[in-house]
């Protein structure tokens, strides 16, 4: 497969919004992000035991929202632009309701310019922890509320805060809480992982 560039990068230009958004498109098979420095990153897709972590989670935050209404819940192939820039495609995403109605039609069919209320990023054997650590503590900077940074190689679970407090848990088999940003959700990793 051949890599396919929007006319405007071609001719060297910087990317703006739109021209990232286009070469995105142009490679729909590809998994694209873009850091605060205009770095644009090729993600691997995920192994199959990650991929299916990954559903069994977005389908756990998916059915708590359906009763609750709190907001709009994302998967990872979903970019949001924060506020610094960058273009983010968290694992598992929810934006709070309000924030998501305030956003235009338009906004919302391209990178929606929003920094989610609440992430999860999943390690897969392709992701460098510290890259990992330092896109959770880019989350929070632009304004996440609550993130979960689930490393089943390692076993250990950080739980990132508003406050920029960071909790470790030295076991994955653990349930963790929504807090005050999800108010009753709690995922049962132990149960998530069989």
């Amino acid at each position: 497969m051949e890599l396919q560039l929007p006319m405007t990068l071609k001719m060297g230009n910087l990317m703006s919004e739109e021209t990232f958004f286009q070469f995105c498109q142009m490679n729909d098979t590809l998994q694209l992000e873009r850091d605060a420095q205009g770095n644009v990153i090729v993600m691997s897709p995920t192994g199959s035991f990650t991929g299916n972590l990954n559903s069994r989670i977005l389908v756990s935050l998916f059915m708590w929202n359906e009763q609750t209404a709190t907001g709009e819940v994302f998967d990872s192939s979903t970019g949001f632009t924060l506020p610094n820039g960058a273009v983010r495609s968290p694992d598992v995403s929810l934006v709070r309701k309000e924030r998501w109605d305030s956003l235009s039609a338009k906004q919302q069919e391209k990178f929606a310019p929003v920094c989610p209320d609440f992430v999860i990023e999943i390690r897969s054997r392709s992701d460098g922890l510290r890259y990992l650590i330092d896109k959770m503590d880019e989350y929070i900077a632009n304004g996440t509320q609550l993130a979960w940074l689930i490393d089943r190689f390692d076993k250990k679970v950080y739980i990132y805060r508003a406050d920029r407090t960071i909790v470790l848990h030295e076991s994955i088999r653990i349930k963790l809480s929504g807090e005050s940003v999800l108010p009753g959700f709690e995922l049962d990793l132990a149960a998530v992982l069989k």
